[in-house]
């Protein structure tokens, strides 16, 4: 039996510290699906095709990684795929009790699938999707938080913020 992991995010944009996790997580499991979440009430920047499109593009190179999307209970998702294992990303101890409280939810949902949770490298610790759009909103570089082809798809859906002159 495949060791499957099912690594769930919105990825509204994928950056370098999700990537990380994916590249650990691939050489932990025979197989890991990137599960790009629907979650509209997050109104997010890209749209659910783009987002897998931009997860797709960055993991190519990785054979035992593919990306799919969900819009159901991620337990769901996780038994129809016949993963064993939800694999989780903390950045900081501030991450940890939303985490905590998801894994115990899912484990009320599906006793049988079980979390772990990793930590990127510490370089990455402070990135965040929500902190790239706002850097890339205001004009600013990204290119050392995201892979180059989520740069230019940033670029190319944002338009800088222009600041009144004084």
């Amino acid at each position: 039996m495949k060791r499957t992991a099912i690594y769930p995010g919105s990825f509204d944009p994928l950056t370098n510290g999700h990537l990380d996790v994916i590249q650990r997580a691939a050489k932990l499991f025979d197989r890991v699906i990137v599960a790009v979440a629907e979650n509209e009430s997050k109104h997010p920047l890209f749209t659910l095709a783009e987002r897998v499109a931009l997860v797709n593009q960055a993991v190519t190179q990785l054979p035992n990684v593919r990306t799919d999307s969900f819009n159901c209970l991620l337990v769901e998702y996780v038994a129809k795929r016949r993963a064993q294992t939800i694999v989780r990303g903390l950045r900081a101890v501030s991450d940890f009790e939303f985490e905590f409280q998801l894994a115990l939810m899912n484990r009320k949902l599906d006793e049988n699938i079980e979390t772990i949770f990793m930590m990127p490298k510490d370089t990455y610790t402070f990135l965040s999707s929500r902190i790239v759009k706002e850097i890339a909103r205001l004009g600013g570089d990204v290119r050392p938080f995201v892979p180059a082809h989520v740069q230019i798809a940033l670029k190319n859906k944002l338009k800088p913020v222009k600041l009144p002159a004084r």
